[in-house]
């Protein structure tokens, strides 16, 4: 029974998450869970249970990782197959150690707030052991007052109150005193917090194009001028002076005088400014995944490398050593050092590039340092046609909301899209195509809480859900109780 729980569990969360996004469900999502760390007296039998829940999580929203790693890592099916199930097992111990402190936290009378504020804990930790994506606050974003947590304690607030509801909803099932749900008190001010931005189109246009290359096209120097003449193209005549390209896969090498040339010429003939991505180079000759802004000029005024690097895609973690990478640069690209904000029109940009959306205390540094819009290149076109897509485009939506920012996203494939600072998209073009549009934006000053802090609640969350755990039970787990027999 505990072992059916905890997959449950695993399940609805799961289910939370696009391709189905039943985000309703985010609230008992941990309950199953919950109450079988709340039955089992063994701290390994736990440990191992919180283990197949986890396994059985990343395993379901991640199985586009199974794809890439077959059909673009140059793997095969079975060794993919197996590198998966490695990458599963791994990820699937945070729920491990969640669950085998939740046990000693579940007795407690403050049960409620103490096992939410582990959940987020442990949820920070995520960018520091190998590969961070959803988190559990993330189902919220399209919520109608949740996410107004988000400019203060970013997602991780949405996570807490998730956590909590959750625990409340065991408690209930294990037949606790109902004074112990008094906790969710804490949840009544968020009604009160400032209320979301209203609904907006923005003013500001920008031209974005989604130039919808193959990811394994073999370049020779015909296909490359093909695709340059494509792409300027769809560049002329922008209704604004801002011109924005994705991440391509394609070899835009910008330190090429001739490449330098081109964008020189499309930036001039635009009349714009052109932020697009492409392969910059350290000093040594290792490669860097860049953002670069060309001016109307058609002089480059900056450039941005990428920090945050994609396991597999941009670098190979070392127990994964016989894995081809699924970019074609030669050997790992090296990661960027440094926050840059780009001047443009008289106004501040932020750039940040692809799976970097995932990674909140990144991006809240564009916006700390200046960025009045944040801008994500972004080339998920070695996803196929899977649900990381959306799973994507959710994180980007968080961020908007956590930084009270407008986010334009322009990527290779799609979804290529223009997000409110509330994050809700207002425009977005369909995936799969070839196509350039006008999209409409504000530039916006300021800093949230969280942009300026952090992830104080986060860390707060760890400290006391872990110091909390590490504390002497005052009960010890046990059973459900047992249920009366029927009269005959």
């Amino acid at each position: 029974m505990n072992l059916a729980l905890s997959l449950a569990s695993a399940v609805l969360l799961i289910l939370i998450f696009p391709p189905l996004n039943w985000f309703w469900l985010a609230p008992a999502a941990l309950a199953p869970l919950l109450v079988a760390c709340a039955r089992e007296a063994s701290w390994k039998r736990r440990f191992v249970k919180g283990w197949a829940a986890g396994f059985v999580f990343w395993f379901g929203v991640c199985l586009w990782i199974q794809f890439v790693l077959e059909v673009h890592g140059g793997l095969g099916r079975w060794l993919a197959w197996v590198t998966f199930f490695l990458f599963a097992i791994l990820k699937g111990l945070h729920m491990a150690l969640f669950a085998t402190l939740a046990g000693r936290l579940m007795p407690k009378p403050w049960a409620i707030p103490a096992v939410a504020a582990l959940w987020t804990g442990i949820e920070r930790t995520h960018e520091y052991f190998g590969f961070a994506w959803l988190d559990l606050g993330n189902a919220g974003i399209g919520m109608p007052a949740l996410p107004r947590l988000a400019p203060i304690t970013g997602v991780y607030g949405l996570s807490f109150v998730f956590a909590m509801l959750a625990c409340a909803l065991a408690v209930v099932a294990l037949r606790r005193p109902r004074r112990e749900l008094a906790w969710l008190l804490l949840l009544a001010p968020v009604i009160v917090l400032p209320e979301l931005p209203p609904p907006s189109q923005g003013t500001e246009p920008v031209r974005i194009v989604q130039p919808n290359i193959d990811t394994e096209a073999e370049w020779t120097s015909e296909s490359l001028r093909a695709l340059e003449r494509r792409m300027a193209a769809f560049s002329e005549s922008p209704e604004g002076r801002l011109l924005v390209w994705p991440e391509a896969p394609a070899p835009f090498y910008p330190a090429d005088p001739a490449f330098r040339a081109y964008l020189a010429d499309v930036a001039r003939s635009a009349r714009a400014y052109l932020l697009m991505g492409g392969v910059g180079r350290t000093p040594q000759g290792d490669p860097l995944n860049s953002a670069f802004l060309i001016d109307p000029n058609g002089n480059q005024v900056d450039r941005y490398d990428k920090i945050k690097l994609v396991p597999f895609g941009e670098f190979v973690p070392w127990p994964f050593d016989w894995v081809n990478r699924i970019t074609k640069e030669a050997g790992d690209f090296a990661p960027g050092n440094r926050i840059v904000i780009f001047q443009a029109n008289g106004h501040r940009l932020g750039a940040f590039i692809c799976y970097e959306s995932a990674f909140p205390a990144l991006v809240r540094q564009f916006a700390r340092d200046g960025a009045e819009v944040l801008i994500n290149l972004s080339n998920d076109g070695y996803f196929g046609h899977s649900a990381a897509y959306e799973q994507h485009l959710e994180l980007v939506r968080m961020r908007a909301a956590e930084n009270r920012r407008w986010i334009l996203r322009a990527t290779n494939d799609g979804i290529t899209a223009a997000i409110d600072p509330a994050g809700r998209v207002t425009q977005r073009m369909p995936p799969y195509e070839i196509l350039s549009a006008d999209m409409h934006f504000n530039y916006i000053p300021g800093t949230t809480p969280y942009t300026r802090h952090g992830d104080w609640f986060a860390w707060t969350c760890l400290l006391w859900g872990g110091l909390s755990a590490c504390s002497r039970a005052s009960a010890r787990p046990g059973r459900l109780p047992a249920q009366k027999p029927a009269a005959s």
